[in-house]
């Protein structure tokens, strides 16, 4: 089978989970937008947080071109990224308990704001327990995970629960247990995940959506301009002056 092939029938993949979710998740989508627009005209503030490569999509929507100024991350030392040497340590991380509830409590979220909380499996200790400790704290919690694995893995938290269990809005990615589109005779493991890809696109998808509504309310949504085009850094040293006191990834 030539590469050329292989490249196609994954773009086929991705093409099609994004239909799915794109059809299947419209009504969730369009709820988590308006919940993220009702945050910002109400004076909240939003954060996202990912573990491992769960954390892409969660930088994906923080600071960055045609994406809203107020969007935080909420990073957790250790699991952010693959930076952490050794790279296996991350995944260790997302399986402690209590740690969610000490990054919690050293953070800028309080009641009335809105995380998202990105995790493929939704399985771990980690993303569960950011959950339902933020909520406890009057939090609304958006979580992005495949839903199908709630019913193909065992939970890793003693509550036996999943990240779907504990979320104001569920965006369900769909993407099938394991995380890899395609399969091949002479390759053993399946391969080619596509997860990244829907992820951040079902979470663009919210973003489009929340500054759509602020704009039909006449609030001018918070967006950042690209600093590479001419009157890009004017334009946001404006935006965050306005929300200063909701930004904190420039603190």
């Amino acid at each position: 089978m030539s590469d050329r092939k292989l490249a196609g029938q994954f773009f086929d993949a991705a093409i099609g989970l994004l239909q799915r979710v794109r059809d299947e998740d419209a009504g969730d989508i369009e709820a988590a937008g308006i919940l993220i627009a009702d945050t910002v005209a109400d004076g909240g503030r939003l954060f996202a947080f990912g573990a491992g490569h769960s954390s892409l999509a969660a930088q994906d929507v923080v600071y960055r071109a045609g994406g809203l100024a107020l969007m935080n991350l909420l990073a957790v030392p250790g699991v952010v990224g693959v930076d952490v040497m050794p790279a296996t340590l991350g995944s260790a991380l997302e399986r402690v308990d209590g740690l969610a509830s000490a990054v919690l409590d050293s953070s800028p979220v309080r009641a009335g704001d809105v995380l998202v909380i990105i995790s493929l499996s939704g399985r771990n200790a980690l993303p569960v327990e950011m959950a339902m400790n933020a909520r406890a704290l009057g939090v609304k919690v958006i979580g992005v995970t495949s839903v199908a694995y709630a019913s193909e893995t065992k939970s890793r938290h003693v509550s036996g629960t999943y990240l779907k269990d504990h979320c104001d809005i569920v965006l369900d990615s769909r993407i099938a247990v394991g995380d890899a589109e395609l399969t091949l005779e002479t390759i053993e493991a399946p391969f080619a995940p596509a997860s990244t890809v829907v992820t951040t696109a079902l979470l663009q998808a919210v973003m489009a959506t929340a500054a759509g509504a602020l704009a039909d309310r006449g609030i001018e949504p918070p967006l950042l301009r690209s600093g590479n085009v001419d009157g890009g850094h004017e334009w946001n040293g404006r935006v965050m002056t306005e929300y200063g006191d909701r930004i904190f990834y420039r603190r």
